[in-house]
């Protein structure tokens, strides 16, 4: 439930904050570690990670007005793969900021960043967890995804994909060896 309750304040606020360049811009997103979020040992269970991240997704694609062709397209939204690395813990109460980000794209994939980031007692970030995730938008009448030109095209502007960073070419080639594997 409380999942539902973060999308529903995250749709109805994405009504009142400032539309988004998904090529160009950071979705910021503010959490607090509530007792449904804890694992075990006390702190933000790693699946909750991942399901933030969803919402910092969504919020891009919300702001951008990307969901709009979304819902007229009948296109299903598809993580095919994530890394991510914790560095520091997130504890019961402790309020925190997802970022999110598109790092570049090729053919109908994006790579996104998301980084959780605290504040320390005197106020200095810290950065408790980074991931690369790979998704895309998938046309289940074409049966395939959709390119990235077509995106941009819906949303009435045009984007040559930044270049790959080292992180993110190692993230893309860790990637296909596991498509192999599986």
């Amino acid at each position: 439930m409380n999942l539902w309750l973060r999308v529903l304040h995250l749709i109805v606020a994405s009504f009142f904050r400032a539309k988004l360049d998904p090529v160009k811009d950071v979705s910021r997103l503010s959490f607090r570690v509530w007792p449904h979020d804890l694992d075990t040992s006390l702190h933000l269970n790693n699946g909750r990670y991942w399901t933030l991240m969803d919402l910092g997704r969504t919020d891009i694609m919300l702001r951008s007005g990307l969901w709009r062709p979304i819902f007229r397209n009948g296109w299903v939204p598809v993580v095919s793969a994530g890394q991510i690395r914790f560095r520091r813990e997130l504890k019961l109460f402790q309020a925190f900021t997802l970022e999110t980000r598109i790092v570049t794209w090729f053919e109908g994939q994006v790579v996104m960043e998301h980084r959780l980031i605290s504040r320390t007692r005197d106020g200095k970030p810290v950065l408790n967890a980074i991931a690369l995730v790979r998704a895309g938008l998938y046309d289940c009448k074409a049966r395939e995804f959709v390119p990235m030109n077509r995106l941009l095209q819906e949303l009435g502007t045009h984007a040559d994909a930044p270049q790959a960073t080292a992180e993110v070419e190692a993230f893309l080639a860790s990637e296909e060896v596991m498509k192999r594997a599986a």
